[in-house]
C-alpha cells in the first residue's frame, strides 16, 4: 500500500452507525477542538494515551495497530512510536470538562463496533484486514482488543522482567513485594542508599520489576514510604539510558499528583525527577503533553521549599526548549507570575532563563510586551546588585523580546533603557557588553538582528553554569554532580 493511501486513510472521518457511542454528536462537532479526537479515527477520545513520539491516540486503536504490526503515517508525513503508552490524564479530564460545558455525553469506552469501524476504512491495508478479521471475534465478547487487558492497571507498561535478579535487586525485591509496610520502607531507604553514588547500580536497578513497585509505592498514604520512593527514582532517573524508560513506564502522572499533594519533602524529590527527566529530549513533549506545566508553575511560585522551587524552574526551562511547552507555559498564566517574582528578586537567574525561552515564541513575547516586561527588567538592570549571571540573562530576555519587533523600541524608550545599556555596555564583561550593544543598535534602527541564532547555545551554557550548577547537571549523561544526588 503507498504512502498516499496511507495519508489518507488517516484522514478518513466518516462516522459509522455502529460506532456511534465514541463519536460526538453531529451539530457539535464543527466545534470540537481536533487535539481531543484520535488521528486514527476522528472520534472523540475516551481513553487517551500519548506514545513516546509525543502523539496523543485513543487507547484502543494504538492497541489494534500494534498488534496489526501497522504503522501509519500520518497526515504531517511523520510515523507515530507505538512501543508503549502512557495514559493521557490531563487529556482526559480536559475532554469530559469540555463534555460537561456544551453538555455532551462523556465519550463511553470503545466496543468492538469501534473496532468494526477501523476495518471497514477503505484504505486499511489488506492483510491488515485479514488479521483483524481473523482476532475480532475474539475481543468482542470482552470488548476489548485482542491482546489487551482494559481492566489491567499495568497494562500500559511493559512487563516485569523475567531476567535473573543481581544480589541487590533480589533483596530489595524480597521487601518491597512483602505485605507488612515496615518492609516496605526498608526496601526503599536500602533502595535509596544504593543508589545515591554508585552509577552501576543506578542502570542495573532500573528494572521492570522495581519500577513497578515504585509505580504503588510513590502514591503511598504512608509519608515515609511515599518520600523514600520519590527520592529513590530521582537517583535512577541521574542516569541517561534510564531517563525515557522511567517516562515510559508510566511515571509523570503519579509525579504531577504527588507535586500537587505530596508533603513537602516528596515534593522537593519530585520536582528533582521531573527536572531529570526533563533533560532528556526525547522526554520533554511528553512531559508537557501529561500536565506537568502547571503543577511545576504552581510549585515555582508557592512551595515552602527553596529547593523545589529552584528544581521547578530548572524542570521548566527544559521543557520550555520546545514550542509546545512554550505555548502550554503561555496559556497557563506564567508570563504574569514570572515577572511578578522577577520584580520581586525571587529566584532571579533561574526565571529569566524561562522567560528568555517564552520571549522566542510569539505568543510569549507579545505576553511579555502586554505584561510590561521591557520596564520590569530594565528596572532590574537599573537596580543593580544583581549576580552577574542574573544581569546577563536580563540583558538576554531584552534582546530576544527586540528581535524583529518594532513595538519594543517605543517600549525600550519609555523605561529609559538607551541609559541603562549604555551603563551596562561599559561595565559589563564581554558577553553582556554585546548583547547590550546589540539591542542599542536594534533600538536605533540598526541590524542588532541577525547573527542571533549560532553562538546563542554557548552562550546559554555559559549563563547556566553561571547560575550556580554544573554542566554535567544539565546534560543527559553521568551526573554525578546533580544537586540531590549526595542528598537523596
Amino acid at each position: 500500500m503507498g504512502g498516499n493511501n496511507r495519508q489518507r486513510w488517516f484522514s478518513f472521518h466518516q462516522r459509522s452507525a455502529s460506532a456511534t457511542a465514541t463519536t460526538v454528536p453531529q451539530h457539535k462537532h464543527d466545534e470540537t477542538p481536533p487535539e481531543f479526537l484520535c488521528p486514527i479515527t476522528g472520534f472523540l477520545m475516551s481513553d487517551p494515551v500519548v506514545v513516546p513520539s509525543g502523539q496523543t491516540f485513543e487507547r484502543l486503536s494504538v492497541q489494534i495497530c500494534r498488534n496489526l504490526g501497522f504503522v501509519p503515517d500520518l497526515l504531517d508525513g511523520t510515523r507515530p512510536d507505538f512501543s508503549a503508552v502512557i495514559p493521557n490524564l490531563a487529556m482526559k479530564s480536559t475532554i469530559f470538562s469540555w463534555c460537561d460545558r456544551k453538555k455532551i455525553d462523556h465519550p463511553r469506552p470503545p466496543d468492538a463496533a469501534y473496532s468494526v469501524t477501523i476495518r471497514q476504512t477503505p484504505f486499511f491495508p489488506t492483510r491488515a484486514v485479514t488479521m483483524f478479521s481473523s482476532s475480532s471475534t475474539t475481543s468482542s465478547s470482552s470488548g476489548a482488543y485482542a491482546g489487551f487487558d482494559s481492566s489491567s492497571p499495568t497494562s500500559d507498561y511493559s512487563s516485569p522482567s523475567s531476567s535473573p535478579m543481581s544480589p541487590e535487586e533480589e533483596e530489595i525485591y524480597n521487601k518491597l513485594r512483602g505485605a507488612d509496610i515496615f518492609d516496605h520502607e526498608q526496601g526503599l531507604i536500602l533502595l535509596r542508599k544504593m543508589t545515591r553514588s554508585s552509577e552501576d547500580l543506578r542502570v542495573s536497578l532500573c528494572t521492570d520489576r522495581i519500577l513497578s513497585f515504585l509505580r504503588q509505592l510513590l502514591v503511598s498514604r504512608y509519608n515515609l514510604v511515599q518520600t523514600n520512593a520519590a527520592a529513590s527514582l530521582v537517583n535512577l532517573s541521574l542516569e541517561k539510558q534510564n531517563k525515557v524508560k522511567i517516562v515510559r513506564s508510566g511515571f509523570v502522572p503519579l509525579l504531577i499528583d504527588v507535586l500537587k499533594s505530596g508533603t513537602t519533602e516528596a515534593q522537593e524529590h519530585v520536582a528533582g525527577a521531573l527536572f531529570s527527566l526533563a533533560l532528556e529530549d526525547e522526554n520533554k513533549m511528553v512531559i508537557g503533553v501529561l500536565g506537568a506545566v502547571e503543577p511545576l508553575l504552581h510549585a515555582l511560585r508557592s512551595s515552602e521549599s527553596e529547593r523545589a522551587r529552584q528544581d521547578a524552574a530548572l524542570a521548566l526551562y527544559h521543557l520550555s526548549l520546545i514550542p509546545s511547552n512554550r505555548t502550554r507555559l503561555v496559556r497557563a498564566g506564567a508570563v504574569a507570575s514570572l515577572l511578578t517574582m522577577v520584580r520581586s528578586g525571587e529566584s532571579t537567574s533561574r526565571i529569566l532563563l524561562v522567560l528568555c525561552n517564552l520571549a522566542a515564541c510569539p505568543d510569549g513575547k507579545g505576553a511579555m510586551l502586554d505584561g510590561n516586561a521591557v520596564a520590569i527588567l530594565v528596572g532590574k538592570l537599573r537596580e543593580g546588585g544583581e549576580d552577574e549571571a542574573a544581569r546577563e540573562n536580563c540583558v538576554a530576555v531584552l534582546l530576544t523580546l527586540c528581535q524583529g519587533n518594532l513595538r519594543f523600541r517605543g517600549l525600550a524608550s519609555e523605561a529609559g533603557a538607551e541609559e541603562v545599556l549604555k551603563e551596562v555596555e561599559e561595565s559589563g564583561n564581554g558577553r553582556v557588553k554585546e548583547k547590550a550593544g546589540r539591542i542599542l543598535q536594534a533600538m536605533r534602527g540598526g541590524g542588532g538582528e541577525s547573527e542571533y541564532g549560532e553562538t546563542e547555545a554557548r552562550e546559554w551554557n555559559r549563563m547556566i553554569e553561571a547560575t550556580g550548577l554544573s554542566r554535567s547537571q544539565f546534560q543527559g549523561g553521568q551526573n554525578g554532580g546533580f544537586a540531590c544526588s549526595s542528598q537523596f
